[in-house]
């Protein structure tokens, strides 16, 4: 397996400097934000490391050399839209960026992109996999010719009053994994899988690694603590971030050890990215230095 992290938490470094970072530090890979160049829409997303409208084949060059000389992959392309936003405007810019991004990650040799599948946050379960059918063929069909896979990452993106009552990415759990896998019949679609979401759904998060190790293209590493006594005040059915917290790997409730195990008994030797979204550690860029510097430290006792 190969160690790196998500490259949104460099907010502000330009492409080179974000590389420089994950070389100096010892990292082998990122995985390289490539939102729209624009005004954010949330925390840490509308961060463009690469810009995919302006890709020439220089750029995809100097890219590819860059990385090479500072010995530090592209693990992924990402970019976690709403693809089925209920506002059809948004929906369109979402796929139309996100095609891009496809088209980029199998030029520049990646093959791969890190995703949302999305969600319209007022329709059902069973509505949004209608949706599912209705937004996802053409995206899946550009993947497949492109010879690029994409990883569905399990957030639910519920979290903030904009983003209920049903929150904005489907793919949250195994039972509509294997709901969405069965009308999209893919090779090119499988899981960015980070277990920290499951840990505050209550979501067993060893045990899917088992049965869809085929279907796991990319790894994230992130932590979630619980505070048992808020949530005995406020229950499971309020927003989230008010009885959790993301956090640097180790300094939450993932089990690390068996989870690496785990990913070792099905044989991923693939990517696995640090993802930092830790409170604690903003404010300052020495702050966001440290996040890295800390998470790697952690994390390289089970990997290397």
């Amino acid at each position: 397996m190969k160690l790196g992290f998500v490259s949104a938490i460099l907010d502000g470094w330009t492409f080179e400097e974000m590389i420089y970072t994950a070389s100096e530090m010892g990292y082998s890979c990122v995985e390289v934000a490539c939102w729209p160049c624009g005004k954010a829409e949330r925390r840490y997303a509308g961060v463009s490391h690469i810009n995919v409208d302006e890709l020439t084949d220089e750029k995809v060059a100097y890219i590819k050399d860059y990385c090479a000389k500072k010995n530090v992959e592209i693990s992924s392309l990402a970019f976690y839209p709403n693809t089925m936003d209920g506002n059809p405007e948004k929906r369109a810019a979402a796929v139309e960026h996100l095609m891009k991004v496809i088209c980029a990650s199998a030029k520049l040799g990646v093959n791969m992109v890190t995703t949302f599948i999305g969600r319209d946050q007022t329709k059902s379960v069973e509505e949004n996999l209608e949706l599912v059918a209705e937004v996802w063929p053409p995206i899946i069909a550009l993947a497949e010719e492109k010879g690029v896979k994409i990883g569905i990452e399990n957030c639910p993106m519920l979290f903030g009053r904009d983003q209920w009552p049903g929150g904005q990415n489907l793919m949250t759990t195994p039972v509509i994994w294997r709901k969405v896998f069965d009308i999209l019949r893919s090779d090119n679609l499988g899981i960015n899988y980070d277990p920290s979401h499951f840990v505050w759904q209550m979501v067993d998060y060893i045990k899917p690694l088992y049965e869809f190790k085929d279907k796991i293209f990319h790894v994230h590493y992130k932590d979630i603590k619980l505070y048992p006594d808020k949530l005995r005040e406020c229950g499971i059915m309020a927003y989230p971030l008010d009885y959790m917290s993301p956090k640097l790997p180790g300094l939450g409730d993932v089990d690390w050890g068996k989870y690496v195990s785990a990913l070792t008994d099905i044989g991923y030797d693939g990517y696995t990215c640090i993802e930092v979204e830790d409170r604690a550690f903003e404010g300052t860029k020495e702050k966001v230095l440290d996040s890295l510097r800390l998470s790697k430290r952690y994390m390289e006792q089970f990997v290397i």
